[in-house]
């Protein structure tokens, strides 16, 4: 078992996951759609680095296992052709279908359905702490070193290399635009006053290499 799988099964016990074996296999199902050949940023690699935001945040949220349990399953369904929010319901609907099947509460279950559904557009309530650490997390690259956004660019670039330049551009233009209209990109206190100002200093960066 791999360390990855082992955080997966910590974590699905923790919110009451109760065959051992089943838990460990949905693990492993999990990784290998992380994997998927056509995923250039949205891998193993990714989703380690939100876990350990939301690892080294934990004591932030309300519900941390739950919030791991949603960063394994918030990009487990990732098909690049898809339109508008269908990978995150997609994948909200795989995390209601797996912990189900594993014995979670109905109310972990659908808590991580909803902590899912919100990577959509990343909009989160002032009173949802579990909702921010999630979000939060996910999007940390954005507050990365230039060298390092550069390539998260780039490797977003790459798994929507059947989209043309012109339309590509333009539709990672209306994402970047998005994201920096939002009212602030991190909403827990400690990770905003560190990555705010890095994060959109590399969006505008980037948003102005697509016009």
């Amino acid at each position: 078992m791999t360390e990855l799988t082992e955080r997966w099964r910590t974590a699905a016990r923790a919110a009451g996951a109760v065959d051992d074996r089943a838990t460990i296999r949905a693990g492993q199902d999990l990784l290998a759609r992380w994997r998927e050949p056509h995923r250039r940023y949205h891998t193993p690699r990714h989703l380690t680095a939100v876990l350990d935001v939301v690892d080294a945040y934990a004591g932030l949220a309300a519900r941390p296992d739950l919030v791991r349990l949603a960063a394994w399953c918030h990009d487990a369904v990732y098909d690049p052709r898809a339109a508008g929010d269908a990978n995150e319901r997609d994948s909200a609907a795989l995390a209601g279908t797996l912990l189900t099947g594993l014995g979670l509460p109905v109310e972990a279950v659908a808590e991580v359905r909803r902590l899912v559904l919100l990577t959509a557009g990343h909009a989160v309530a002032a009173d949802d702490p579990d909702g921010a650490l999630l979000c939060d997390a996910d999007l940390a690259i954005l507050a990365a070193p230039p060298d390092e956004y550069d390539a998260y660019a780039a490797a977003i670039r790459q798994e929507y290399a059947h989209v043309p330049e012109p339309d590509f551009r333009a539709g990672r233009a209306r994402v970047l635009d998005s994201l920096l209209a939002l009212p602030t990109l991190f909403r827990l206190p400690p990770l905003a006053a560190r990555w705010e100002t890095p994060a959109r200093t590399n969006l505008t960066r980037e948003l102005t290499t697509l016009h």
